[in-house]
């Protein structure tokens, strides 16, 4: 058992703010020197990047459809070790899910498993006494959701603050601040940017967090949130580890796996590096849009899916490091790609040349594709054995022609084949989280040490089933894919 002050940080549904108030209120916290650990539910890279950098440590993704249910509370756990207050982010509204089953991967569900208090975040511009119906109707809702405290958002005046507290003071709910119109400033890099601010460690994020901590503690009421996540149970039950999950092999030296992202943040989730780094290699970091070459003895190279497809211009104007990628391509050494890293893999994305490893091409569509997959390996790869199943999450707009190579990445239910595995290449725009399947890391850093003229060992395939109970129709699209 162990006492992890925590809460939710939700709302009624998207655009009521509570992004900005969970990321202010890790850098208010941050600024009065405790220490805080950030977590966003569902597989968004952006916002949990932003919650790193508020915190100082790394953001953290709970995605109970990408890990499995089991594993949030563990994963929680280990992401909020030292932390005097953990604040996680929900998705959407805090009954809504991507999938359309809340009660499996939605917020709620979240916060149930981490029996965790809510705040609910209002934008009550618009609103008078309803506000109370409205915050009676989602503490009702779910016996096993507490919720705790409301923060009204975009109040008008004076005058319309003291209504609003007066209608949830009739139904016995605490206000834990109020912010006026325009307290809560828009600050935030734009989302097409995704978490590249945060990884470059920009001026412009850095700024935005800070000022976002000003606004918080400046409206709301931080001893009161903070006395309700000291009142969070303590947690009981097993704590993931990367060690205990991927632990391999000691090896002398170490496996270089160079591994995209910037010096403050992965494009891929922080377990990732962490499963890697426990398998026994040494991950160092490579930045497809600043560096002109990978690490000094790389053996492998990561890309993950939280790179945006509105950085293809910079990607292809770093010729070198596409060069470089495509000759390692070439030479026969591991690379896992996902999202945007598949067209830079190609010819050309937007007639813009790419690294021209995989005989492909792509253009950005006009609608954008998003949904879970469950998706299997039809080949053996770096990455997975034939046969291996595992849930993974896409989101993109590049149209990838032809869809698959001769040998595809990944096969699912209802849909055509999809990625690329040529050589020890394994690229599709299905990105994953290692923490469903840590074997992957073992296999990469076998991989790594085996080098280009090894084949894989083989891996059980059924280690890689992490959510047996999802259907492959679980899906939510924008567009088919």
């Amino acid at each position: 058992m162990s006492a992890q002050p925590r809460l939710v940080v939700s709302a009624p549904a998207s655009g009521h703010g509570k992004t900005a108030i969970a990321v202010g209120l890790l850098a208010a916290c941050a600024a009065r020197g405790v220490p805080s650990a950030g977590f966003k539910v569902g597989p968004d890279h952006t916002d949990a990047a932003y919650l790193g950098l508020a915190a100082g440590r790394p953001g953290r993704n709970l995605d109970p459809r990408l890990v499995g249910a089991q594993r949030i509370a563990p994963l929680f756990r280990h992401g909020s070790s030292g932390a005097q207050i953990s604040v996680i982010e929900g998705a959407m509204g805090l009954f809504d899910s991507l999938t359309g089953q809340p009660e499996i991967d939605g917020t709620a569900a979240v916060a149930a498993q981490l029996q965790a208090p809510v705040v609910l975040v209002v934008d009550v511009a618009a609103m008078g006494h309803s506000l109370a119906a409205l915050v009676h109707g989602f503490r009702m809702f779910d016996e096993m959701v507490h919720l705790g405290g409301v923060i009204l958002n975009r109040v008008a005046s004076p005058r319309h603050e003291q209504m609003l507290r007066t209608a949830l003071d009739d139904i016995g709910m605490p206000v834990l601040g109020a912010l006026r119109r325009g307290d809560l400033p828009n600050v935030l890099p734009a989302r097409a940017h995704g978490p590249v601010p945060v990884a470059h460690r920009t001026v412009e994020a850095s700024r935005a967090v800070r000022r976002l901590g000003e606004a918080v503690a400046g409206g709301l009421d931080l001893d009161r949130i903070m006395g309700l996540a000291n009142s969070a149970p303590a947690l009981s039950g097993p704590i993931w580890t990367p060690g205990e999950a991927a632990g391999g092999e000691v090896f002398d030296p170490r496996p270089v796996i160079a591994l995209a992202g910037g010096p403050g943040a992965p494009y891929t989730y922080v377990e990732t590096a962490e499963l890697l780094t426990a398998a026994g290699a040494d991950v160092a970091v490579v930045d497809p849009l600043r560096d002109e070459g990978l690490p000094a003895g790389t053996r492998a190279l990561v890309v993950g899916g939280g790179l945006p497809e509105g950085y293809a211009e910079e990607l292809s104007a770093n010729r070198r490091l596409c060069n470089a990628v495509a000759q390692f391509a070439v030479d026969g050494w591991p690379v896992i790609a996902e999202g945007v890293a598949l067209p830079w893999l190609g010819r050309d994305f937007d007639g813009r040349p790419m690294c021209a490893v995989l005989d492909a091409s792509a253009v950005t569509g006009e609608q954008t594709v998003a949904g879970y997959r469950e998706a299997t390996a039809p080949t053996t790869s770096p990455l997975a054995p034939a046969g291996a199943r595992i849930t993974g999450y896409k989101q993109h707009r590049a149209i990838v022609t032809p869809r698959a190579g001769a040998v595809p990445a990944w096969t699912w239910s209802g849909g055509n084949p999809e990625g690329f595995v040529w050589r020890q290449v394994h690229a599709s725009q299905l990105g994953l989280h290692w923490a469903a399947a840590p074997e992957i890391a073992k296999r990469l850093v076998s991989a790594a040490i085996a080098g280009p003229a090894q084949l894989l060992p083989p891996v059980h395939v059924r280690s890689m089933q992490p959510i047996p109970d999802q259907n492959q129709n679980d899906t939510v699209d924008i567009t088919s894919a």
